[in-house]
């Protein structure tokens, strides 16, 4: 027996707005984004469970049980959802009482990667061979090329530090 079109089509939709959901900076679209495909992850497995009568001994004979392993698996990932949820609503809430909003602001990392990038724009390491194999002249020939600066991307010093959450509260001896 194959699975109703329709519930397959639900799947593919809740599973893509989950993971859309996923990638966004706020808290709450992330929590929102985990119970759709929770959802979704749940209504596969049960696709894929054979149907048929309730799995009981003596019942229901046993060519037409449907199959109880899917069924304990989808209580499995219930719970698991629900913990989830459970952790992404405190971090959410967390975030907005210390910050005034939900969202997931860039670490050192990030913004290291992105100024690597950006450095690495105008490099001129771009492989610039003419059809011969030689090296072909750039078009603004007669424009200086600046120096490369070699400092180290993963010095904290070099990096402009991110100001700190205006609400965050005071511990020590100043407090």
């Amino acid at each position: 027996m194959s699975p109703n079109l329709v519930l397959v089509i639900v799947v593919g939709v809740l599973f893509a707005t989950g993971v859309t959901l996923l990638l966004e900076r706020s808290l709450t679209r992330v929590l929102l984004g985990v119970l759709l495909l929770g959802n979704g992850v749940n209504l596969l497995i049960l696709l894929g469970g054979r149907a048929g009568g309730a799995p009981l001994v003596n019942v229901t004979p046993e060519e037409e049980m449907s199959d109880p392993l899917a069924q304990a698996v989808v209580l499995t990932a219930i719970v698991i959802t629900l913990g989830l949820t459970a952790f992404l609503l405190a971090m959410a809430y967390r975030s907005w009482q210390l910050i005034g909003h939900d969202e997931v602001q860039d670490d050192l990392e990030d913004r290291l990667i992105v100024q690597r990038a950006e450095r690495d724009e105008g490099s001129g390491t771009e492989d610039t061979l003419d059809e011969n194999g030689e090296e072909a002249e750039p078009a603004d020939a007669d424009e200086p090329v600046p120096a490369r600066v070699d400092t180290d991307p993963l010095d904290p010093e070099q990096v402009e530090p991110e100001p700190p959450p205006r609400h965050l509260p005071q511990n020590g001896p100043d407090a």
